[in-house]
C-alpha cells in the first residue's frame, strides 16, 4: 500500500487539512495517508525544515510527502517534486526543499506541469496540483509524465554555526523550540566534538546563562533513579536524537521548560568556549 504524508501550515482549525484527504481518496482509496503536522508556524520554513527531516527518514523508501508549507498558488512560482534519499517530495518552490536536504543531493528535480496551462484553475494548490501528482506516484506512475526534469530548485542557505578561532568558540543559533520548549540548536555533535578536539574544557553560553557539561541524552540527567523527582526542573545541555545540541529543563513543557525559563528565541546565539 502506497504512502502519503502531509505536512502543512494549514492548522487542524479550518477545512484544508480534510480538503486535501479527501481529495486524495476520491483518486485512490487504498492509498494511506499519515499527517506528520498541521501546525507549522505560517510560512515557517526552517521549522518545517527542522521537522519534516527528522520525520521522513522513519518511514520506508518510495513513501510520498506532501510538503504544503507557503504553497499559496502563483503562476510565477514553480511547484516541484524532488526525489531524493529514496523518497519523494512534493512543495512549492521556494527553497524550502533545499534546507531539508542541505546535505543530500537530490536524485531528479522536476518542475510539476499538471495545471500550469494558461487555461487551468489553481484555486488550492494542494488539492488541486499535490494530490494528484501524488496519487499519481502512488499509483506506479512516472515523475516525467506529471513534470519535466529541471536542474536546479531555489535554494537557501540553512544557518550554520562558525568557529571563531582566536575566540576560541562556536557561535551557533537557536533554529527550532519543540512541543516541550526544548531549544535546538544548529551545533552538531560531529562539529563540536571536531571543533573542540584537543581542549580539556568548555562552557555553553546563551543569555547570562552557562552550562559546562552536555548529556547525551534526557534521562542521563538523572544520577540517582531513586530519587527522580528530586531532578524534575533541572536545566541541562544534551545532544538530541538528531545530534543537535539542545538546552533542555528535564521534565519540562511548554509554559515551564527552557524556552520560557532561559528566554531564549528562534535566531537567537549560543555560544560554546573552549579552554
Amino acid at each position: 500500500m502506497s504512502i502519503i504524508t502531509l505536512t502543512s501550515d494549514f492548522g487542524n482549525l479550518d477545512y484544508r487539512v480534510a480538503a486535501v484527504k479527501g481529495r486524495i481518496l476520491s483518486l485512490n482509496q487504498k492509498v494511506n495517508i499519515v499527517d506528520i503536522t498541521h501546525d507549522i508556524q505560517a510560512f515557517n520554513l526552517i521549522q518545517t525544515s527542522y521537522i519534516v527531516r527528522n520525520a521522513y527518514k522513519h518511514f520506508p523508501k518510495g513513501t510520498i510527502h506532501i510538503v504544503a508549507v507557503d504553497s499559496f498558488h502563483h503562476k510565477s512560482r514553480k511547484n516541484i517534486l524532488y526525489k531524493a534519499d529514496g523518497h519523494f517530495f512534493l512543495a512549492a518552490d521556494n527553497g524550502l526543499l533545499s534546507l531539508i536536504f542541505f546535505d543530500i543531493k537530490p536524485e531528479a528535480i522536476y518542475e510539476i506541469t499538471l495545471n500550469n496551462r494558461f487555461d487551468d484553475i489553481v484555486n488550492f494548490t494542494s488539492t488541486d496540483v499535490f494530490v494528484p501528482a501524488a496519487v499519481h506516484l502512488a499509483n506506479g506512475g512516472l515523475p516525467e509524465v506529471i513534470g519535466r526534469k529541471i536542474d536546479a530548485a531555489k535554494q537557501l542557505l540553512f544557518p550554520k554555526p562558525v568557529y571563531n578561532e582566536s575566540e576560541k568558540m562556536i557561535i551557533g543559533e537557536v533554529t527550532y523550540i519543540d512541543n516541550f520548549g526544548n531549544i535546538i540548536s544548529n551545533i552538531s555533535k560531529d562539529f563540536f566534538e571536531s571543533t573542540g578536539n584537543g581542549y580539556e574544557n568548555f562552557t555553553i553560553k546563551f543569555r547570562n546563562l552557562a552550562l559546562s557539561k552536555v548529556f547525551s541524552s534526557h534521562t542521563e540527567v538523572v544520577s540517582d533513579w531513586e530519587r527522580e523527582t528530586e531532578f524534575h526542573g533541572q536545566s541541562a545541555a544534551i545532544f538530541n536524537d538528531s545530534q543537535l545540541l539542545e538546552l533542555t529543563i528535564y521534565k519540562g513543557s511548554k509554559k515551564n521548560g527552557a524556552k520560557s525559563l532561559f528566554g531564549l528565541n528562534v535566531g537567537e546565539n549560543i555560544y560554546i568556549e573552549f579552554f
